[in-house]
Formats: C-alpha cells, sequence, structure tokens
C-alpha cells in the first residue's frame, strides 16, 4: 500500500515484526565479526548503519550510504573524479564543499566553473566537457534555487553525473533523484537527525555502478558513521515530518514580518523549508549587533536543530564573495513563533 513520507519517516528501517523483536534496530557496538558472514568486518558494515541507511533510501527512492559526516560523503563523491576533470559547481553554496573542490582545482587535479545555481542556460554550456554537475538547492546561505531537472538533463547529455546537496530541502520537499540527479548528499547533522547531537553525513545514489565506487571508497578510506551516532540519527528522522512541518510554518511567518522592519533590507526565503537568510542595515556591524543583542535565537554554525539559530556567514574568511556581510542565516526551530519573534526584532531594534 503506498504511503506518504510523513509515514515513511515513522515505518522505514525498523526491523522485522517479530514476536518480542524490538522496534527499533538496536545499537550495535562491534568492531569483530564471526566470519563467513555478508559483514566480514567492523568497517564494511554494521546493523545500525543499515536501519539508517534503510529510511534514507527509502525516502530518497534510491540506496543509501552513510558516512563520518557530510564533509566525508562529499570527499567520497570527489573521489570518483578522473585526474584533470572538469566540475562545474554554484559559486555560492556550502563553504566546505567548494573548499573542497577549490583544493583540487589548486593543486591542478581538477578545472572548477562556477556559476549561479539560477543560471540554468549557463548551467547547460558549463556541463559541456565536465566530468560532474554539482547542485545545492536551495544554496547556503542565500537560498537561491535550481531547476534540478533541466540541469540534470544537460549534464546527462553531457556525459556528466549530477550531484545534488538536498540538505536544506530534504526528501520531503524534494527528491532529486527523481528529476534526473545520480547522487543525493545530505549532511546528516542538519534537519534529518534535527536536535544538534549528531555528526554525521549521506549519500543516495539511484544506479550500482556509483553505489558501489562509493561503497568501496567508504571502505578503503574508512569514513565510516559510528553506530551511536547512526542510531540517534534514525530516532531523529522519526520525528523529520512534524519538526519540517512546525519549522516551515515559522519560518514562513517571520519572513513575511521581516520583510516589514525597518533594519531589514532583503529577506531571502524560497516559499518553503526552514531556512531564511536577511540582509540587515549597518553591515557587519549591524548584524553582529543582532546576534549579540539576541537572547532566544542561539548563536552557532550549525542549523537544522530543534533550537533556533543565526549566524553571520561572512564572519568566515572562505564565504563566497557573493554572500552580503550583512547577511545573517537563520534556521528556525520549533518554538513558539510569537517568542522568537519578539526576540529577533528588539535586536533588529537595536541596530
Amino acid at each position: 500500500m503506498p504511503q506518504s513520507p510523513a509515514t515513511r519517516v515513522v515505518a522505514a528501517g525498523r526491523p522485522a515484526r517479530e514476536p518480542d523483536a524490538p522496534l527499533n534496530q538496536p545499537v550495535e557496538f562491534a568492531s569483530t565479526y564471526h566470519a563467513g558472514g555478508e559483514v566480514g568486518y567492523g568497517r564494511y558494515g554494521n546493523a545500525t548503519w543499515a536501519a539508517l541507511e534503510a529510511v534514507l533510501g527509502d525516502l530518497e527512492g534510491g540506496r543509501a550510504l552513510a558516512f563520518a559526516s557530510g564533509l566525508a560523503a562529499s570527499s567520497a563523491v570527489i573521489s570518483l573524479l578522473p585526474e584533470g576533470a572538469v566540475v562545474v559547481a554554484p559559486d555560492t553554496a556550502y563553504l566546505g564543499v567548494l573548499d573542497q573542490l577549490r583544493e583540487r582545482a589548486a593543486q591542478g587535479r581538477l578545472t572548477l566553473r562556477q556559476l549561479p545555481v539560477t543560471d540554468t542556460a549557463g548551467i547547460a554550456a558549463a556541463a559541456k566537457g565536465a566530468a560532474m554537475v554539482w547542485l545545492e538547492s536551495p544554496t547556503n546561505p542565500n537560498l537561491d534555487v535550481a531547476d534540478i531537472e533541466a540541469a540534470a538533463t544537460a549534464a546527462r547529455e553531457a556525459g556528466a553525473l549530477t550531484v545534488v546537496d538536498n540538505t536544506f530541502a530534504t526528501p520531503l520537499l524534494q527528491r532529486p533523484l527523481e528529476l534526473g540527479a545520480d547522487i543525493v548528499l545530505h549532511s546528516v547533522t542538519k534537519l534529518l537527525a534535527g536536535h544538534s547531537d549528531v555528526v554525521l553525513g549521506a549519500l543516495v545514489v539511484g544506479g550500482d555502478d556509483v553505489y558501489d565506487r562509493l561503497d568501496a571508497h567508504r571502505r578503503l578510506h574508512g569514513a565510516i558513521p559510528g553506530p551511536m551516532e547512526a542510531f540517534l540519527a534514525a530516532r531523529g528522522i522519526r520525528t523529520l515530518a512534524v519538526r519540517l512541518e512546525k519549522a516551515q510554518a515559522t519560518a514562513t511567518e517571520l519572513a513575511s514580518r521581516l520583510r516589514a522592519h525597518p533594519s531589514v533590507n532583503l529577506v531571502r526565503y524560497p516559499g518553503f523549508g526552514t531556512m531564511c537568510s536577511i540582509e540587515v542595515a549597518g553591515g557587519a556591524a549591524g548584524a553582529d549587533k543582532v546576534v549579540d543583542t539576541v537572547e532566544l535565537w542561539v548563536h552557532s554554525t550549525s542549523l537544522g536543530g530543534v533550537e533556533s539559530s543565526l549566524e553571520r556567514r561572512r564572519r568566515w574568511p572562505t564565504e563566497s564573495e557573493t554572500v552580503d556581510e550583512s547577511l545573517l542565516r537563520l534556521s528556525v526551530g520549533i518554538e513558539d513563533v510569537d517568542d522568537l519573534w519578539a526576540d529577533l526584532s528588539r535586536a533588529l531594534d537595536a541596530i
């Protein structure tokens, strides 16, 4: 019987329904296994990882591999590239991924073509001769939205793989494999796990060949998830639908109120999701004043937790110059919307 994604986040990846069987896959702390089975060794598999991968694969419509972090997952994807490959990537995206690509480019190991994810025609042109088209949608932190289907079609026609970072949207809001992507990347640390207590990454792929190559990379390079982290992430995913619904409704309302505030020059909100970015009066100093004044909002560099947080992104030296100095990235949690607004508007008034 077909089930909605809101149901699958609860039902997928569970142990078999047998008498006295647990409802959740227990944490399996093991480095060594008896020989003769499918696992073989603790770096090759774990029942707790498998449960997390099962639910992620179910939600995205592919086969999932969990990694020690989002950057470990992106590093595995980059390992697919031959020496001297051309990669098309956003001009603004998560700086960790861009730094990984720039590092290889500086070493002469790849050529990087960067342009806005909204420039669909430009992406199609740049994909010619490329080995990979890397998309992030919505982007971090400018929240630009890509035409994934059109970009993936152009990449396929050019013989390139399409990678989509789906961290901000989650599979409840978009499923890139259905739009033609080859690989979906998640920082599980963020909305999926959702409680600011796990560092994990994941990849979901549609084809067996790419899956096998990524699995071989994980086995060889050892960027494996811990079983406790995998357990916590799977538990966090069970409430993803209700957390997302609440936080998205709050983000939509806050975006509306922020547009009317005199200290806000620009609101960046794509109309869905839990992330909202604003550019404020007073430049970097004005944004820092807001960060220093809020009391309920948490000043932190991560996002996607149940608590609302904010950060001036250009405080990081390698952040893209396309990000305004005054931009504050807001990660909206599940607190009461009026409490969040009272705290944020008071801080904006202080500029």
